[in-house]
C-alpha cells in the first residue's frame, strides 16, 4: 500500500511552479554524477527499478504519471521488468475506470499511470525536463552547456534541501528549503530516509532515495534517450567517414588540374 501524505504536504507543490511560488533570489542545486549523463552515459537499470519502488510507494499517493504508459516499464533502457512482473505490478497498485464496464478495474500493461490524485498535485511524467536546475552565469548558459539542463539535480537538491524550519503565511505552512526558489516551500518534506525497504539491499538513506526517484523521472521524461544517443553516435560515425571521403574524392578529382604548370 502506498504511502499517504498530508493534503498540506502537496498544497501547492513545488516541483512545478518554482518562481511563481516564491520570490528571490535562485536556490543552491548540487551537481550530482548520473550514470547518465554525456554522450555514453545510460541509465542504471537497477537505479530505475528502485526510483519506481520509491515512486510507487511514496510520490504516487499524490502526484501521477499519466503520460507513461504502464508497458514501458518492460522496454530496453528502462526499468526493463519482466512482462510477468509488470502485469503483476499494473494489477496490484492501480485502478483504471473502465468506460465499457462502468466501474473500475485494475490496471493493466496497456494502460497508462494514473493522473495526480490531488488537484493540486502536479503531474511528475516530464518533470524533469520541465524543471532547470543550472543556469547562467549571468544568462549566458555556460553552466547548461557544460553541466546539461539540470532536472534530476534540481529535484534531488529540493528532496534533500529541507532544513527542518518551518513558519506560517496567510494560513499555509511553508518549510525552508535551500534548493526552492525564495527558500520557503508549501511542501512537507515527503522523504527523509529509510522511506522504503530495497530487496537488493542498497542504501536507503534519504540522498540515494532521493537520486533514485530523480534518475527514475528523468526516464519518464526521456524514455528514449539511449536510443537517441545511439542513433546520435552513428551519425556521427557515419558523418565522419563520409567526410573522409569526400576530402580523398576531392584530391583526387583536382590532382591532375592542380599537379599542371601553367605557361
Amino acid at each position: 500500500m502506498f504511502k499517504k501524505l498530508s493534503i498540506a504536504a502537496v498544497a501547492a507543490l513545488t516541483l512545478s511552479t518554482g518562481a511563481s511560488f516564491a520570490a528571490g533570489a535562485e536556490g543552491h542545486i548540487h551537481d550530482t554524477d548520473f550514470s547518465f549523463e554525456g554522450p555514453f552515459g545510460k541509465f542504471d537499470q537497477n537505479q530505475l527499478q528502485r526510483g519506481l519502488q520509491v515512486y510507487t510507494e511514496v510520490c504516487s499517493a499524490c502526484h501521477g504519471l499519466r503520460y507513461v504508459p504502464l508497458r514501458t516499464l518492460a522496454d530496453h533502457g528502462g526499468p526493463h521488468l519482466p512482462a510477468d512482473q509488470v502485469r503483476a505490478y499494473a494489477e496490484q497498485n492501480f485502478e483504471v475506470f473502465d468506460a465499457e464496464l462502468d466501474d473500475f478495474r485494475p490496471a493493466r500493461p496497456t494502460d497508462h499511470f494514473p493522473m495526480s490524485a490531488l488537484d493540486n498535485a502536479p503531474d511528475l511524467s516530464l518533470m524533469a525536463k520541465a524543471r532547470a536546475g543550472f543556469h547562467g552565469p549571468l544568462g549566458s548558459g555556460m553552466n547548461q552547456l557544460f553541466k546539461g539542463m539540470g532536472g534530476p539535480e534540481y529535484i534531488v537538491s529540493l528532496l534533500t534541501g529541507y532544513t527542518g524550519e518551518e513558519k506560517e503565511e496567510a494560513g499555509v505552512t511553508l518549510y525552508e528549503n535551500t534548493a526552492f526558489p525564495g527558500g520557503w516551500i508549501s511542501m512537507a518534506p515527503p522523504l527523509y530516509g529509510d522511506d522504503v525497504e530495497f530487496a537488493d539491499g542498497h542504501s536507503a538513506d534519504l540522498h540515494h532515495i532521493a537520486e533514485d526517484v530523480s534518475a527514475f523521472l528523468m526516464w519518464t521524461a526521456e524514455p528514449k534517450m539511449m536510443a537517441r544517443k545511439h542513433a546520435g553516435l552513428a551519425g556521427v560515425i557515419f558523418l565522419s567517414v563520409l567526410s573522409v571521403l569526400l576530402y580523398l574524392t576531392n584530391k583526387r578529382l583536382w590532382a591532375p588540374i592542380k599537379g599542371k604548370k601553367t605557361s
